[in-house]
C-alpha cells in the first residue's frame, strides 16, 4: 500500500457575531508545499467541511496585500499574534490553532474591529497637514541621519500586533498603545509636521497617553516590521517632560 498522503489539522475559534459565544471547529486539509495560513483558510473557503465531515460555514477573515504590508490579516496563530501571511505552515506546530485578537472587538470568526487604532492616530494627529489647493513643489529636505530612522518608523501597518501583546491594553484601559506613539515621534520628526509637534505631545500627555504605558517591551519583541517602538517611547518622554515645563512656564517657541 501506498504512503497516506499528508494532511495539516487547523483548530480555529470561531463567532458568528460580537454578541454571540465562541467556539471551535477543526478543519483537515491535504498538504501543498510553501502552504500557508492564508492558503489554508482560502482552502476551507472553496470547501468548508470540517474534519467530522460536516458541511459548515465558510471561516471570514481579513487579507489584502498578502505581502506583509497591510496589516489586515493579523491573528492568534498557536498561541501568537502575527501576520497570517508569512506564516508558513513547515514552521508551526500542529494541530494549528488559529484565533482573533482579543485585544479588539471580534465582528466574526477572525474578523476584528481595528477601529481603536485609527481612533488614536486622529487623536494624535498622526498625519502632516499640508495645502492642498495648489502645487507645494518638492517638500522640505530631512537630514539623511534622520530620514534613515524615521523611515523606520514609516513601516508601520497598524496590524495591531503591539497592542495585542501589551498586557496594558485591555478592556480596562484607555491605553492607546505603542503604535500610535510612535507615528507621533514620526510626525514631530518632519520639518512640516513639526508644526503641530505641540498638539501632538499634549495629546499623548492626556488620559490613555505614555503615563499608561508600563514598559513590558512585549511590542518590541512582538513587531513583524521590527521597528524600535521602544526607543520611540523613550523619546517621547523626554520630549514630552520638555512639553510640561514649557506649559508651566509658558513659551513662544512653539517648534524646535
Amino acid at each position: 500500500m501506498g504512503e497516506a498522503a499528508k494532511t495539516v489539522i487547523f483548530e480555529i475559534e470561531r463567532r458568528n457575531s460580537t454578541d454571540e459565544n465562541s467556539y471551535w471547529e477543526k478543519f483537515e486539509l491535504p498538504y501543498k508545499a510553501n502552504m500557508n495560513v492564508i492558503s489554508a483558510l482560502m482552502e476551507i473557503r472553496r470547501n468548508p467541511v470540517n474534519m467530522e465531515g460536516k458541511k459548515t460555514t465558510p471561516v471570514n477573515w481579513d487579507m489584502n496585500c498578502l505581502e506583509e504590508v497591510c496589516g489586515a490579516c493579523s491573528m492568534v496563530i498557536n498561541g501568537k499574534a502575527r501576520q497570517s501571511c508569512t506564516a508558513l505552515v513547515d514552521q508551526l506546530e500542529q494541530p494549528i490553532r488559529l484565533q482573533p485578537m482579543k485585544t479588539f472587538p471580534v465582528v466574526r470568526d477572525l474578523v476584528i474591529d481595528r477601529s481603536r487604532m485609527f481612533d488614536s492616530l486622529k487623536k494624535v494627529k498622526a498625519w502632516v497637514p499640508i495645502d492642498g489647493t495648489h502645487d507645494l513643489g518638492d517638500g522640505p529636505r530631512m537630514p539623511e541621519r534622520k530620514r534613515q530612522w524615521a523611515y523606520e518608523l514609516s513601516k508601520c501597518m497598524t496590524c495591531g500586533v503591539c497592542l495585542e501583546a501589551c498586557p496594558n491594553v485591555n478592556d480596562k484601559s484607555d491605553f492607546i498603545g505603542a503604535a500610535p506613539l510612535s507615528q507621533v515621534r514620526l510626525m514631530n520628526a518632519h520639518p512640516t509636521g513639526a508644526m503641530n509637534r505641540d498638539a501632538r505631545l499634549n495629546a499623548i500627555m492626556g488620559e490613555g497617553g505614555l503615563a499608561s504605558c508600563g514598559n513590558s517591551q512585549n511590542c518590541v519583541e512582538s513587531c513583524p516590521k521590527g521597528i524600535p517602538l521602544t526607543t520611540s517611547i523613550a523619546a517621547l518622554n523626554r520630549d514630552t517632560t520638555v512639553q510640561m515645563f514649557r506649559n508651566f512656564f509658558g513659551s513662544d517657541r512653539m517648534v524646535d
